[in-house]
């Protein structure tokens, strides 16, 4: 297509911001309403004469579920108590419907009424048919866009489709092929190719615009049924320039303002680009290389509002980031339960997928990890009763349902958890567990924790699909040729591996996995799309120089102990062993005085730290192979052994079931001079600070209290346990004496 017929065609825009109505995030000047509650916010009440204020950068926002009750599965009804599989795309009508793209095994349109009943609008099992409500189907829904008539736009991944949706639930096939056949072509809308598309947006003429996600092209099917492409080359990359000569890499969400101005997240590239009325294509931001601190890891979804900013649904930290129109970027704060909130904390969404602003300011985030819609409210706006405050402080420290592995995994109902490396119903050594302190190749020893198992193999052995599961994540692989190349299907992750490829580098299932060439036609990358089926036994690439699998499992966003998977012939029957105990103040200096066999410690108001070397082997493992432990904690006993008060039980203060998101909590989990000899440390050591709190997904400092106790004879009492309940018998006591 020639930029003479791009520009006509964006020209001829006139476009509908954010097709929920795309106002403002702060509370409206001049009126004395709120959103009503009752209503769960949806709609607007009276806007005042002056309308929407300016938009505020970093707004401290309050966060609240609002769909779902955060198991994985499907149930319609209350809000609260519906459920969601893998809940994607959203969009607003004009009358406050919200409508939720529920893929995974759904595949399903929700809506959700102003007064919070969810029902399903349109689809059911798995396939690609049209027709009324649920004779039709879909196959891995993901971006969502109303107009003006009440019209719901589905980009349908899995269908290389775009879809239609009427107020009343009947789906039509709108663009691409109706056998479900990926590819790319322009032309007449029922023959035109599409390639995984995931995002859609449509204007005030019904011109429907198309992130076609692995073809890295932006499509339009105009309103007379013809796609044409507006701007993305043959190939991923990143280029500004003329749209058609411009690049793109795996572009996933799509909005449109008043000029005809598209923006885009162009994902893959960590940025926000801008495809103006004159054809020309600019990035607007992105994200340099240092993915801890900088904003704009992995753009997703987009809203627009009145004023021009966008908000970018980022899922590499799971925040929510605004763009100025000048190019600031802003991390929306965490304003908390308290009014008196803090403004340093940014608000933290599991696995944003889709954002959607309603006409009252409020933002609604589908976050498809926890498998919740989540409301963004301003502290202004929202004026929470008490009950909603409380309300918002159980979504914040919720621990969501167990997943239903009887349906996700193959070992329901059977011994145990197929292995990923064959053969998958026989006994492998595990050579590392959750929780273990993991470095950096930089010199940290203590730079993360290890997030799953890992299951020794061979180089070039295959790896294994444990479930059934569908990619949730458009961009589920990583690494391509590194030592951690890896994987996530949906709940579970395999790392170490050649993805996709034998140990020769060859493509394993063309179907599954696209292998992209540099341009010495080596292969430079793997392709996998969003949909994309594994069943129980299909390979998913080969070890690589690791020499083992590691297999995660994070069934709601939070790494989770895979051992409670019960692999099939897993054995445990040797207790941990317990090295040393070392008592240290708060200045890091040890104690090491002793008196008749005690070692001697001050009454320290500050407290004091207990860290204990300790170490777990298994059953089969070579002699020499050392992992963590699964939970930890001390207790006070007086010299005849009987527990001090508020010690009747052990301070279970380390419990390795579900890992803090934040990656510094390694350093709460471990004492200087902790690590293993993979990233240099001289010996594989744990040094555990049993005084710190790290379980739940949680981590945080504390100290043991001596001058809380009389001068005196004391016993600390260590308690170390494994996965399967061994407890540590033998160097569990540290006599002391408190001066």
């Amino acid at each position: 297509m020639s930029q003479r017929l791009t520009k006509l065609s964006l020209a001829a825009v006139a476009v509908i911001l954010a097709a929920a109505g795309a106002y403002s995030a702060a509370h409206y000047a001049g009126s004395e309403e709120d959103s009503s509650s009752s209503k769960g916010g949806l709609i607007s009440k009276v806007i005042g004469k002056s309308g929407p204020k300016p938009t505020v950068m970093g707004w401290p926002a309050l966060a609240t579920t609002f769909a779902g009750d955060g198991g994985i599965g499907f149930a319609d009804g209350t809000a609260r108590k519906a459920r969601f599989d893998d809940p994607y795309g959203l969009a607003l009508d004009l009358v406050g419907n919200l409508y939720v793209a529920d893929a995974g095994e759904n595949n399903r349109i929700r809506k959700i009424t102003p007064d919070g009943i969810v029902s399903s609008l349109a689809g059911s099992a798995e396939g690609f048919a049209d027709g009324q409500g649920a004779a039709a189907s879909f196959n891995t829904p993901s971006g969502l866009a109303a107009d003006g008539a009440g019209n719901i736009y589905v980009a349908d991944t899995g269908n290389n489709a775009i879809r239609k949706i009427t107020a009343q639930g009947m789906v039509t096939t709108l663009a691409g092929d109706r056998s479900g056949k990926a590819g790319y072509r322009d032309g007449a809308a029922g023959q035109a190719l599409f390639n995984g598309p995931i995002g859609v947006a449509v204007d005030k003429q019904g011109n429907v615009y198309v992130a076609d996600t692995y073809n890295d092209r932006i499509r339009v099917i105009t309103v007379d049924g013809q796609v044409k492409t507006l701007a993305g080359g043959a190939a991923p990359g990143y280029q500004d320039g003329p749209a058609l000569a411009a690049l793109f890499d795996t572009p996933c969400a799509l909005a449109v303002n008043d000029q005809g101005e598209l923006y885009i997240a162009d994902t893959k590239n960590n940025a926000i680009r801008k495809l103006g009325s004159d054809g020309q294509v600019t990035t607007l931001a992105r994200a340099a290389t240092d993915e801890r601190t900088e904003l704009l890891r992995r753009p997703v979804a987009l809203a627009l509002t009145h004023d021009g900013y966008l908000y970018v649904a980022e899922a590499s930290h799971g925040r929510i980031i605004q763009l100025s129109p000048v190019g600031e970027l802003a991390g929306l704060k965490d304003a908390g339960a308290d009014p008196a909130y803090s403004t340093d904390t940014e608000i933290s969404v599991s696995d944003p997928a889709g954002i959607v602003q309603s006409a009252d300011g409020s933002l609604y985030v589908s976050d498809s990890a926890r498998r919740l819609v989540r409301r963004l409210s301003s502290h202004e706006l929202s004026q929470l009763s008490l009950q909603e405050k409380a309300q918002q402080m159980a979504d914040r420290t919720a621990i969501p349902p167990a997943a239903p592995l009887a349906r996700k995994l193959a070992g329901a109902g059977k011994p145990g958890l197929l292995w990923p490396v064959k053969p998958q119903n026989a006994w492998h050594e595990i050579v590392g567990t959750v929780g273990e302190v993991r470095g950096s190749f930089d010199g940290e020893s203590r730079e993360h924790f290890h997030a799953g198992v890992d299951v020794q193999a061979d180089m070039g052995e295959p790896v294994l699909a444990v479930a059934d599961e569908k990619v949730s994540n458009p961009l589920p692989n990583w690494g391509f040729g590194g030592l951690s190349e890896g994987i996530s299907l949906d709940s579970l992750s395999y790392i170490h591996m050649r993805v996709g490829r034998t140990a020769k580098n060859k493509p394993i299932d063309p179907s599954r996995f696209q292998i992209l060439e540099d341009d010495k036609g080596r292969p430079a990358r793997v392709r996998v799309k969003r949909g994309t089926q594994f069943k129980v036994g299909d390979t998913l690439g080969t070890v690589n120089r690791m020499f083992h699998v590691h297999m995660g499992y994070s069934p709601y966003g939070q790494a989770e102990n895979a051992l409670a998977l019960h692999f099939i012939g897993f054995a445990d029957s040797i207790a941990p062993h317990i090295d040393s105990i070392q008592l240290f103040d708060q200045s890091g200096q040890r104690y090491s005085k002793k008196r008749d066999g005690r070692l001697l410690v001050a009454r320290d108001p500050a407290g004091i730290n207990i860290v204990v070397d300790a170490y777990d082997q298994m059953d089969g493992n070579l002699a020499r192979r050392r992992l963590g432990l699964y939970k930890l904690g001390y207790q006070i006993l007086h010299a005849d052994g009987m527990p001090v008060a508020g010690f009747e039980q052990p301070a279970l203060t380390m419990e390795f079931n579900r890992l803090p998101p934040d990656r510094e909590a390694v350093k709460i989990a471990y004492a200087d001079n902790s690590g293993i000899t993979v990233y240099g440390s001289a010996a594989t050591r744990f040094l555990y600070s049993v005084t710190n709190t790290v379980r739940d997904g949680e981590a945080r400092v504390g100290a043991w209290k001596t001058a809380a106790l009389p001068p005196g004879e004391y016993i600390v009492r260590i308690f170390a346990a494994d996965f399967a309940g061994n407890q540590a018998r033998t160097g569990r006591d540290l006599p002391v004496t408190i001066e």
